[in-house]
């Protein structure tokens, strides 16, 4: 067999592979030999098929499967023996004219075929002793858990009917009949609907107008839809609503105690409060571990300069690239409207993919070098949280892992890189600093991307594409009007 590099440009590789007929023959009587003494057929005694028959029924067959093996396991085998790793599946290229292949089949040809692949470039670690953090840490004030047990009470908290007019926070019963340009629409209509006012449920400017109605009032409310409201035929339409008000609730003081832990099914208030306290934590904690993670890896970026694989980056500007249209086309805006154009934007989202690639790899050969791994049980918990996302369509999901090569890849690639962060913030210098939750929590635009600059749409989908590390999937839609958004819940 002989394999002559043709190319060796950057990190593109090209490889042509040459296996002499002479050789495939040899191959070709060895499995024959093989099959002679098994093949039963009518008129020979096993094991006496005369040789050149048993070659005239199957040694195009078996030449075939010869091929196929070799094409499969060969350039695995070539790129292991160059020392080299294939950042895509190679391409493999061979002939495809039928008189040529028919001379391989037959043994009267040499196989020939091409690899062409891009290696995964080589990285040498660098110390990481230069590499200095800030954690920004929330301390959870007793007041933030009183409150934030106070917003959790409202989904168990009662009403009794009043007979004065609607203020905020009342809970008002109505039929309404949603209307535009004189139509009703689908989806406009309800009897006995409850809302709280101040519950922001229905689109803006419907609520604001129940204040100071009473039970028996009728009212004509007139609304217009969100430009980016998920029904195509009410986005950015004006819409009136004819409204009958059945009744008006107040809502009963709620008062922290235990008689109120044991409504949320918690046996003690002081259980209650630290449960609270324990999920505020995470929250802030999860932030401040992303602006952790994130200033390691500009870090990162800063000391790995290197050419990354151009099929990789392609394939992650593509994800990215469908994020931004998808994005805009939800919004209902374009590149003008947010200040650019999309040759601006392809520019800094292919930075933005080169990015994420290199620092990847980067992490991919730190994790390697240190050993790290992610166990069964791991890719098991991150499966069932996927499933748990998505009540009522467990069975698809675990079709699509089980059947959709590389998916179980998009399980595996979060936990190794989260471990790998681990490591690293176990060797970096980390400087804790105390924060009010404004400021964890403030909108900083150089934290919304790391990219070098921002393109459109600037923070939504700048940021998916930089922190997500799996995809997102848009909530099951739920009748359109007059609720604020088809896809958010009706949870009071």
């Amino acid at each position: 067999m002989q394999v002559i590099e043709t190319l060796a440009e950057g990190l593109k590789r090209e490889i042509k592979v040459i296996i002499p007929a002479k050789d495939m023959e040899q191959r070709m009587n060895e499995r024959l030999a093989d099959v002679k003494d098994k093949v039963r057929i009518n008129g020979f005694r096993p094991g006496k098929v005369p040789t050149s028959h048993v070659k005239k029924m199957y040694g195009k067959s078996i030449m075939a499967e010869l091929v196929n093996e070799i094409i499969r396991d060969k350039p695995s085998a070539i790129l292991s023996e160059r020392g080299e790793k294939s950042a895509t599946q190679p391409e493999i290229v061979m002939t495809e004219d039928e008189k040529e292949a028919e001379k391989i089949l037959s043994a009267q040809a040499d196989l020939e075929f091409t690899l062409s692949y891009e290696i995964i470039p080589a990285i040498e670690l660098k110390s990481v002793d230069g590499i200095k953090v800030t954690r920004e840490v929330v301390e959870v004030s007793e007041d933030e858990i009183n409150e934030q047990i106070l917003k959790i009470a409202e989904s168990a908290r009662t009403f009794e009917t009043k007979k004065g007019k609607a203020a905020e926070g009342d809970r008002v019963t109505m039929d309404y009949l949603g209307k535009v340009d004189g139509e009703a629409f689908d989806g406009g209509k309800d009897e006995d609907a409850e809302l709280v006012i101040g519950s922001n449920r229905f689109i803006p400017g419907f609520e604001d107008q129940l204040v100071g109605l009473k039970a028996g009032d009728e009212k004509v409310i007139t609304v217009n839809f969100p430009a980016d409201y998920p029904a195509a035929n009410l986005a950015g339409k004006e819409a009136t609503f004819d409204i009958t008000v059945k009744e008006v609730a107040a809502p009963a003081a709620s008062e922290i105690n235990d008689e109120l832990a044991t409504k949320l099914g918690v046996e003690s208030v002081e259980k209650l409060k630290e449960i609270v306290r324990g999920q505020i934590e995470s929250q802030y904690g999860n932030v401040t571990r992303q602006k952790v993670k994130r200033q390691i890896l500009d870090q990162l970026d800063a000391l790995y300069k290197f050419e990354s694989p151009s099929k990789l980056v392609d394939a992650e500007f593509e994800n990215i690239w469908r994020q931004i249209n998808t994005d805009l086309a939800q919004s209902g805006k374009t590149f003008a409207d947010e200040d650019t154009t999309e040759e601006a934007a392809r520019e800094e989202y292919r930075a933005l993919a080169e990015r994420r690639v290199r620092l990847g790899l980067v992490l991919s050969e730190i994790g390697e070098k240190a050993g790290i791994e992610v166990t069964e049980e791991e890719m098991q918990r991150s499966l069932f949280a996927q499933l748990q996302q998505f009540p009522g369509q467990e069975k698809q999901i675990l079709d699509f892992f089980r059947n959709t090569p590389g998916a179980a890849a998009s399980l595996r690639a979060p936990i190794f890189e989260e471990k790998v962060i681990d490591k690293l913030l176990a060797e970096v210098s980390v400087t804790d600093k105390k924060v009010s939750k404004e400021e964890l929590l403030a909108d900083d635009a150089e934290e919304g991307e790391t990219s070098a600059k921002k393109a459109a749409p600037k923070k939504k989908a700048a940021a998916k594409a930089e922190d997500a590390a799996e995809g997102e999937e848009a909530a099951p839609k739920k009748k359109a009007a007059p609720k604020k958004k088809a896809a958010e819940g009706d949870a009071e």
